[in-house]
């Protein structure tokens, strides 16, 4: 285990990055095998689960001493934006909101100040009057199901 992961830390982002693609190949593989009861070394399973969760614990540490090494006005910029992001509603707003949360407490440890200025809220659509009230039936105009069959309409 230790030879693994000093082979892990060696290794650039890129790197990094193509080992856990092919390593969730690998993985993808192995359950393959499993549920058509050709896997040979089931421990195999739990070692490419373990150096999956290696590589992206080794992925968040370099991530988070990047974040480290930010000033705080570049700390505010991503904060703004990400929280942008998150008030527009658009796919991927939770991760978003959890990314504020954490890059927040590296501002306050930075000595920024809370709250960073979000952005406003977008403006509620309006619905026109015609889409928000159903049009009423009008029980006068021949229905074609009720009219006579012979009657040709």
């Amino acid at each position: 285990m230790p030879n693994r992961m000093k082979e892990f830390r060696g290794m650039s982002d890129d790197q990094l990055s193509l080992a856990l693609k092919e390593t969730e190949k690998h993985l993808f593989q192995l359950r393959f095998q499993s549920a058509t009861d050709r896997l040979e070394t089931p421990s195999e399973i739990r070692k490419a689960r373990r150096d999956i969760a290696r590589i992206r614990t080794l992925q968040r540490e370099k991530e988070l001493t990047k974040l480290g090494g930010l000033p705080a006005e570049q700390l505010a910029t991503r904060i703004v934006s990400l929280q942008k992001k998150e008030a527009d509603g658009l796919p991927g707003k939770r991760i978003a909101h959890r990314q504020v949360a954490r890059l927040k407490r590296f501002y306050v440890a930075k000595g920024g100040t809370l709250p960073v200025v979000p952005p406003a809220a977008p403006a509620p659509v309006a619905v026109p009057a015609a889409a928000a009230k159903p049009e009423a039936k009008n029980d006068s105009a021949p229905n074609k199901k009720n009219a006579p069959k012979g009657s040709g309409k």
